[in-house]
């Protein structure tokens, strides 16, 4: 397998991404697509991509994003997906849609030498929130950014909110030790959770204009395919199948009827739909 080299301070998370947990995450790109789609089209719509630019895709895993940001700037645009991960990224490129203007690059947006002044847009959907030094890691990326540039990005707001996250993980901790606490500045999914720490980060990195939209959305962890799809799902991937790492059979069978039990009452014909929120992040490049 392919690796990418980057910011000795990103190594855990190049690990992560090119190992188990990111195969997981490969192999299940078609249900996850399903479950985050419609988060991809609320931030399309305010990254407001227009035909004939050129787009920076960061942490565009199996390549959804980058796929409808190419169909959007089609056909004398394009879009470069940029991942870490090697499982992803052998599917982006398996499923790219013949005649696209795009590609993809595996490689880390630390540190990775962008032409400078390269690009209109720089978006991702819960793609930048990973970085050890983000003020750092932004302003490389705008440095890729024409002076006219802008950005656009999804990142999710405080655990609290998301309890289609936070309610199995709850569930599988009457079972097994909660995992030591992730502090609000470390790499994580909810990293970005503070709207006083983005806009210092994205200021810091260089940029202007930085407003932050909250939007909140159903979030069917089921994808249509009933109660036991949405155990399956929290089990396989996200904090509760974190949690369940390392533990015997017999906890986890224990973990998974607690969250069976924990779903049932959002059960509605096939689907089971939680509560999610995220911030719509947009900001100019000067």
């Amino acid at each position: 397998m392919q690796q990418t080299s980057g910011n000795e301070q990103n190594a855990d998370q190049i690990a992560y991404w090119n190992g188990p947990s990111g195969q997981r995450w490969a192999d299940r790109h078609a249900a996850q697509e399903r479950l985050l789609g419609p988060i991809a089209e609320v931030l399309i719509d305010r990254a407001k991509p227009k035909p004939g630019e050129r787009i920076l895709d960061v942490g565009c895993g199996s390549g959804a994003t980058t796929f409808a940001f190419a169909k959007a700037v089609a056909p004398d645009g394009f879009a470069l997906g940029l991942d870490v991960s090697e499982p992803m990224l052998s599917q982006a490129r398996a499923f790219a849609p013949k005649g696209l203007p795009l590609d993809f690059v595996l490689a880390d947006a630390t540190v990775y030498p962008f032409e400078p002044a390269s690009f209109d847009l720089l978006a991702s959907r819960f793609g930048v929130m990973f970085f050890a030094d983000p003020i750092a890691s932004f302003a490389n990326l705008r440095r890729a950014l024409k002076p006219t540039g802008r950005l656009a990005f999804a990142c999710w707001r405080e655990p609290k909110e998301n309890p289609w996250m936070m309610a199995p993980l709850m569930a599988v901790y009457k079972h097994v030790p909660k995992m030591p606490p992730v502090g609000p500045e470390e790499p994580g999914p909810f990293a970005f959770a503070s709207e006083e720490r983005v806009t210092r980060i994205l200021k810091g990195a260089g940029f202007v204009d930085v407003a932050m939209e909250p939007h909140d959305l159903p979030m069917d962890v089921a994808i249509g395919g009933g109660l036991d799809a949405a155990v399956d799902g929290a089990l396989q991937i996200g904090p509760a199948s974190r949690a369940l790492q390392g533990h015997p059979p017999e906890t986890y069978e224990a973990a998974k009827a607690s969250i069976r039990e924990m779903l049932t009452p959002f059960l509605k014909e096939q689907s089971v739909a939680l509560q999610g929120a995220i911030w719509i992040v947009t900001a100019k490049a000067t």
